[in-house]
């Protein structure tokens, strides 16, 4: 499958912030069924960019100068292959350590209580999957970036990434190292019919390698899933995370396109369609 991004994040502030420091990670990595065919990022001034701890893709931002508005896009092409995603990088031992956002209330560790085995299978944690998805409804308004999983579970109620820290948060509990993983989804065929934000999904160590588990979709990641980043938790993978100095209040807008293209298509013509498409939206 043909991925075509478009992803622009915007920050407004009420007054000129003196300095910021973003931290992007909006940069795919080729492997793991992907493969980047194009790949730019649009930023106001030049980026750091290196590798961070997670072997992630990492851009730094720096802005020391009066700025009111911050303005990144990050647009791409990328071909993903059929079939489930599965990866056998790193060792899996430190993603049994919990987070903040990872914590586990005592309702939650009942929950989770009832899905243990000595050993625990692929199976096992697959139905665990299934069961947050079923306790679980979808709703914008309940939950914020630092909810907690705990919280989360607590209200039954939230976002990808909520789904996924329970996720996470339960696996580790019965000692089965899992990840956080950040990236986009192209919606057809998924349950929520529009994804207006990048997604959010978990990897989990069975036998000998990494499983995914779109907790929210109740699916596994396969072509139409294309990961950015990986981490503990949200704060480690998230795509664009940042501090400043002065600014006051600020607005945060964030759009993100992804459109399927056809085999064949040069990348001349599916960045053209990616641009028409944003102009009529």
């Amino acid at each position: 499958m043909i991925l075509t991004i478009n992803h622009e994040t915007v920050y407004r502030y009420d007054t000129a912030a003196a300095h910021s420091t973003q931290y992007l990670r909006l940069t795919p990595r080729d492997g793991d069924g992907q493969h980047v065919l194009e790949w730019k990022l649009e930023l106001p001034v030049p980026a750091f960019a290196c590798t961070d701890s997670f072997g992630n893709v990492l851009h730094v931002l720096t802005l020391d100068m009066p700025h009111d508005c911050i303005r990144i896009r990050a647009t791409g092409i990328v071909e993903t292959e059929a079939g489930e995603r599965m990866c056998f990088d790193g060792d899996a031992r430190p993603y049994l350590r919990s987070t903040a956002l990872t914590t586990m209330s005592p309702a939650m560790e009942t929950f989770a209580e009832s899905f243990r085995e000595a050993s625990m299978s692929l199976a096992a944690v697959e139905r665990l999957a299934h069961a947050i998805h079923g306790c679980m409804a979808f709703d914008t308004a309940t939950t914020h970036a630092a909810t907690t999983a705990a919280e989360a579970f607590g209200v039954a109620s939230g976002v990808c990434q909520d789904y996924t820290h329970i996720f996470i948060a339960c696996c580790r509990h019965l000692g089965v190292p899992a990840r956080y993983v950040s990236g986009y989804v192209h919606s057809s065929g998924h349950r929520l019919e529009d994804h207006q934000a990048s997604h959010a999904w978990a990897e989990a160590w069975s036998g000998d390698r990494w499983w995914s588990f779109d907790v929210l979709n109740r699916c596994r990641a396969g072509a139409t899933h294309l990961k950015l980043a990986v981490g503990m938790d949200y704060m480690d993978a998230c795509p664009v995370r940042g501090v400043r100095r002065g600014g006051g209040t600020e607005h945060l807008s964030a759009a993100v396109r992804v459109m399927q293209g056809q085999p064949g298509q040069s990348p001349e013509a599916l960045q053209q369609a990616l641009e028409q498409q944003q102009q009529q939206q």
